[in-house]
């Protein structure tokens, strides 16, 4: 039986139930819905729908103030959350309802505002209404009017005890959504077996996590029970589709103690990573202007979270440990998938997995990391990945690579949560990075595996000791590269070495056609270090010898462990897919400091480098002309 057939038997069996058990029933043709969620609104009163031009409507339940009734819907705490549903055309004929839902959520500080949003360019709710999906999108908990505006506090004061910000939390947002999805079974417009979720950035993390829970919800005290609507019926994910988001609650502060060859990630959070600061800074600012934070001693405390991050090393202190353990417990979808505190483990839902090379904010590795981890496990479960330089800053998006996104995962849920659509090719493709904004970007590169896309390696090795200071780097070219204060991924920087504290490495210039960079650049090299609190933020720039610019290609951030500083030590930069044409040369440079985007450290250090080794994985399996 194929998945598509699957969800189809299960949708007859759910619907069986819900007649039986639930006494709801999908309104007729002749009385298209014109209202949903009555009984399960603040004041018990309808949420109206709208119709718009193309036949698309809309439901918005929402709280409008004293002088009108507070539709919002009651979550399974009783929390009122804000939110759209979006419904397809009215049918001629048949039933309206029992329709394949989205679960849309949304990102950081961008609640949703109706059925057009699209943060990043993925399938907005009018698209998926078109297409025959019903659509449900939250305002997260503790954003907009879901108790994250001081007015939506005051409309209703005992409901919103609990309603602040809980940062993904699989007892709360997650579980949100997935009562909320319940309400709209029971109320016969969503088919409980064929149930998809989509999300970018903060909403990937949502979509990401509904995927690993597949099909449980995390209860209160962190066990799991079997998902069913508050009526009692089954519900089941069919898909998900994350874009632009993370896998582990440490993406924020990576220690790059990982490799993409590894299966197991158990040291992602020791020793304590490197803040990326201008992000963690610009992500709390945000919230601060724009979402309900919880008091003191909340959980989580995001004040105190942010104040721990900020203050910087040394992070080896109880507070820190538990905000680490927290995390990884309640927010990490990878911890959940590797069942890390003993809980059940189970293959997550197809997954369509989307993320940006050029993303600062959430890195592929996030993908990789979980990826890797689902091959070993599950190695049959259905996923697919994508990868280009969209997403966040300094992601350019071009319109076209975006295009592809949302035609893959558009197919993707077609076949998995519709049911209709041929099945997908469950790959890894690529998109890469090129320069300027109008040229179209590179490939599309397609293989069955991550490691099957880049077969080649261009090896460099030079053994002269270097020294990284904490000191170190030229603050203009730190501030250019910045995703923040920044440009783009075509932003360029003087091409001159930086001088004094960097190590410097300059590769041999491609000759012929060049290569393709289409992996995460390795760096081995032995290392002594001096003074405390010590790290290597890492660059691999292309320098144009034409106008003596560089383009940053990939970074990365590396803690040393202060347990063992000294001795040979590898460490990885982020993937990407660029191409080294002749006339140009690939640079690695490895510094002390690398502000504002990443946090400058409280120690002063230095660190001298010896017996260098850079292996850049190649699509072209002979790594092209240059030297091995």
């Amino acid at each position: 039986m194929t998945m598509g057939m699957a969800g189809r038997v299960a949708g007859v069996v759910a619907g069986a139930l819900l007649a039986a058990g639930a006494g709801s029933r999908a309104a007729t043709a002749a009385e298209a819905r014109s209202a949903v969620l009555t009984e399960s609104t603040v004041t018990g009163q309808p949420v109206p729908c709208v119709a718009q031009p193309d036949g698309v409507r809309v439901c918005h339940a929402d709280g409008v103030g004293p002088k009108g009734p507070d539709l919002r819907v009651k979550s399974f705490d009783g929390t009122p959350l804000s939110l759209y549903v979006t419904l397809p055309p009215a049918p001629a004929s048949g039933s309206d309802g029992g329709y394949p839902l989205v679960i849309q959520s949304h990102g950081w500080g961008e609640p949703p505002s109706g059925p057009d949003d699209g943060q990043y360019g993925g399938p907005t709710a009018r698209q998926w209404a078109k297409q025959g999906y019903a659509v449900v999108q939250l305002a997260a908990r503790g954003w907009g009017n879901s108790c994250g505006s001081i007015n939506s506090r005051l409309l209703y004061l005992p409901g919103c005890m609990n309603g602040y910000v809980r940062r993904a939390d699989f007892r709360y947002e997650i579980h949100d959504a997935q009562y909320v999805a319940g309400l709209l079974v029971d109320a016969g417009i969503a088919d409980g077996a064929r149930i998809g979720a989509h999300g970018e950035s903060y909403g990937a993390g949502t979509s990401l996590a509904l995927a690993t829970l597949n099909d449980r919800v995390m209860n209160l005290d962190g066990s799991l029970s079997p998902w069913t609507s508050p009526k009692g019926a089954p519900l089941h994910l069919a898909a998900a589709a994350p874009f632009a988001g993370w896998s582990d609650d440490t993406a924020l502060a990576p220690n790059g103690r990982w490799l993409d060859t590894q299966t197991t990630a158990t040291n992602r959070a020791s020793p304590v990573g490197v803040q990326k600061m201008s992000i963690g800074r610009g992500l709390f600012t945000v919230g601060m202007q724009g979402a309900y934070y919880g008091p003191p001693g909340g959980d989580p405390d995001m004040i105190l979270e942010f104040a721990l991050a900020t203050a910087g090393e040394p992070y080896e202190k109880p507070p820190v440990e538990a905000v680490l353990k927290a995390g990884a417990q309640f927010h990490s979808s990878y911890d959940l998938l590797s069942g890390t505190f003993g809980l059940a483990r189970r293959a997550p839902a197809p997954l369509m997995l989307t993320n940006g090379f050029t993303d600062d904010v959430f890195w592929a590795d996030e993908v990789l990391v979980y990826y890797n981890r689902l091959r070993v496990l599950y190695p049959s479960a259905p996923v697919s990945v994508l990868f280009g330089d969209i997403g966040h800053q300094r992601a350019q998006s071009k319109p076209a690579d975006l295009a592809v996104m949302v035609v893959r995962v558009q197919a993707f849920f077609d076949h998995y949560v519709k049911g209709t659509g041929p099945q997908p090719v469950l790959d890894v493709t690529a998109l890469t990075q090129t320069c300027p904004k109008g040229a179209p970007s590179g490939g599309p590169y397609s293989a069955a595996t991550w490691e099957a896309l880049h077969p080649g390696v261009v090896s460099f090795s030079s053994k002269p000791g270097q020294t990284i200071l904490s000191t170190g780097g030229d603050p203009k070219v730190s501030r250019a590269f910045d995703p923040v204060a920044g440009g783009l991924s075509c932003t360029t920087a003087p091409g001159a070495d930086e001088g004094r504290g960097v190590a410097t490495y300059r590769l041999p210039t491609p000759t012929g056609a060049g290569y393709t960079l289409l992996g995460s650049p390795t760096v081995t090299a032995d290392l002594k270090v001096t003074g405390e609190f010590a790290y290597i933020a890492g660059r691999l720039v292309d320098v144009d010898l034409a106008t003596n610019t560089k383009t940053l290609i990939s970074r990365g951030a590396y803690r040393i462990d202060p347990k063992a500083p000294n001795g040979r030590q590898t460490f990885q930069l982020s993937a990407n897919g660029w191409h080294f044409a002749a006339g140009h040369f690939p640079q690695l440079e490895l510094l002390g400091r690398d502000a504002p985007f990443l946090r400058p450290s409280n120690g002063v250090f230095s660190i001298a480098v010896s017996n260098l080794e850079l292996k850049l994985p190649t699509h072209e399996a002979k790594g092209a002309a240059s030297p091995r």
